[in-house]
C-alpha cells in the first residue's frame, strides 16, 4: 500500500518541529520513505552548536549517547503521532546518525506484513546479486544471517533487514551489559566493510551514505543505503 503523497509532509514536518523541541535544532531538510510496513526519515543539516562543541573537542561518543537517550525519550510520542497520521501502528524504531555529513535517519517498522508487489525492484537491479554481496559482508564483520530481506522503498532508499547473525561472543558481551561499547564497534567495522564491497556496479546508482541500527536482544539488524539518482551513476561511467 503506498501512501498519498500528504503523510509524507505531515511526518517530515512533525518530526522536524519534534526534534527542534528536544535538541534545540531541526534538521535544514528532511526526507520521509512512507512504505507499510516501513518508514524512513532522513535528515540532512542536522547538529547543534553544542554538539559542534563537542565534536570540536573530540567527544563524538557524548554527542551520540545524548542523542541516542533524546531518541528514547521522543519514542513513545513519535509511535502516537505517527499512528494519527498514518492510521497505522508502529512497532518498532530505530536510529542512526552521520555526525561528519550532518545527516541522520530515523527506521520504523509499522504493524503488519510486507506486500513485496508493491515493493518491485527496479528490472535493471538483481535483488539476488545485491543479497550476496550483503551475506558475503556480514560473513567478513560477523557470520551470514540465517534470514535476509530486501526492501527496495524508493529510487533513493534501499532497507534491508536481517536476523540471527550474532557471534557467540557478541551475545556474551550483550549478557554482560557491554551493550553500547559493542554497537559503537560493530557500527565501525560494518561501515567500513559494506564501503568495501561493490555494490553500486549491482545497484547501477551511486550509494550517498549507509545507516546501521540493531535490536541485540532479538538478534535482529537494520542497514539502509541512501542512494544519488540513477543518472549520476551513468556519468561515472561514461
Amino acid at each position: 500500500m503506498k501512501l498519498e503523497k500528504k503523510p509524507h509532509k505531515e511526518v517530515g514536518s512533525y518530526i522536524s518541529a519534534l526534534m527542534r523541541t528536544y535538541f534545540g535544532k531541526g534538521p535544514t531538510s528532511v526526507h520521509v520513505t512512507l512504505s507499510p510496513p516501513f518508514i524512513t526519515i532522513h535528515f540532512r543539516g542536522f547538529i547543534t552548536p553544542m554538539e559542534k562543541f563537542l565534536l570540536q573537542q573530540n567527544e563524538e561518543r557524548r554527542v551520540l549517547e545524548t542523542r541516542d537517550m533524546l531518541m528514547d525519550n521522543m519514542k513513545e510520542e513519535v509511535v502516537q503521532e505517527l499512528k494519527n497520521i498514518s492510521k497505522l501502528e508502529l512497532n518498532e524504531i530505530y536510529s542512526d546518525w552521520n555526525l561528519e555529513q550532518k545527516t541522520g535517519i530515523v527506521i520504523g517498522v509499522f504493524d503488519g506484513d510486507v506486500d513485496k508487489s508493491t515493493l518491485e525492484w527496479p528490472d535493471e537491479v538483481s535483488e539476488e546479486k545485491f543479497q550476496d554481496k550483503l551475506i558475503k559482508a556480514n560473513i567478513l564483520s560477523e557470520k551470514a544471517p540465517e534470514e535476509l530481506e530486501t526492501y527496495w522503498l524508493d529510487n533513493r532508499t534501499i532497507l534491508v533487514r536481517r536476523s540471527n547473525f550474532l557471534l557467540p561472543i557478541e551475545k556474551e558481551l550483550i549478557k554482560r551489559g557491554h551493550v553500547e561499547e559493542l554497537k559503537r564497534a560493530k557500527w565501525q567495522l560494518e561501515q567500513k566493510v559494506l564501503g568495501n564491497i561493490e555494490f553500486e556496479p549491482i545497484l547501477k546508482r551511486l550509494i550517498s551514505e549507509t545507516f546501521l541500527d540493531w535490536d541485540f536482544e532479538r538478534d535482529l539488524g537494520y542497514i539502509v543505503f541512501i542512494l544519488k539518482p540513477n543518472n549520476s551513476y551513468a556519468e561515472t561511467s561514461d
